[in-house]
């Protein structure tokens, strides 16, 4: 088996584990989906998914998750059996799409659900639960950037007063260079030492400034 067959399976199991657990916990205990995220983000279990931990992806199931969440978070012990469903819930949906996401975007899962709330996933569940997995991750990425506000390069350009044109000017660096890092289209942290440095000294700044 590869690398990357055995990431697959992992990821594959992490999005049916927190499916589950989303399901679990709002159809069968009735709790709000919102509560529920909130309650997982603040467990251990949610970074210890992050790092793709295999006593949790292979050692439990999404309803034990689900409990352990809960027990940690609130001391209370739950003992109730699990709703039958038939098809796929959007519940189930929610936590599958934000566990692919996050393992394939390495992104952590607050940051994802402060740029997508719980409600506005139940509103993209509508329109995208039956589409390609991909249209949601085009969807999270745009949503992420957008969460994320202007950029250093930006802020710091436009505090120093002069336009993308006039700093490719000032700098020698490539106006559509400078264009990329400020859409985030291009990762200014993975710039070369030579940019950072022409675009600090053009701005008066330093270089850790223009890092994000």
């Amino acid at each position: 088996m590869t690398i990357q067959d055995y990431q697959g399976i992992n990821r594959n199991r992490a999005q049916r584990l927190l499916g589950e657990a989303f399901d679990y916990a709002v159809n069968s205990l009735g709790m709000p989906g919102k509560d529920f995220v909130d309650l997982f983000l603040v467990s251990s279990f949610c970074k210890r998914l992050e790092l793709a931990d295999v006593a949790i992806i292979k050692g439990k199931s999404g309803i034990e998750l689900a409990i352990d969440i809960i027990k940690e978070t609130t001391d209370k012990d739950i003992n109730v059996e699990p709703k039958v469903n038939y098809s796929r819930s959007k519940e189930y949906w929610i936590g599958y799409a934000v566990a692919y996401y996050q393992f394939i975007a390495d992104c952590g899962f607050a940051r994802i659900f402060k740029a997508l709330p719980y409600d506005e996933l139940v509103r993209l569940y509508y329109t995208l639960h039956e589409a390609d997995i991909t249209k949601f991750v085009d969807i999270a990425n745009s949503k992420i950037k957008e969460d994320q506000g202007e950029t250093n390069l930006k802020r710091i350009r436009t505090l120093y007063g002069c336009s993308q044109s006039e700093l490719a000017a000032l700098s020698g660096v490539n106006l559509r260079s400078i264009q990329m890092y400020e859409q985030r289209h291009k990762d200014i942290n993975k710039a070369s030492v030579d940019t950072l440095k022409k675009l600090s000294k053009a701005l008066g700044c330093s270089i850790v400034d223009l890092l994000q």
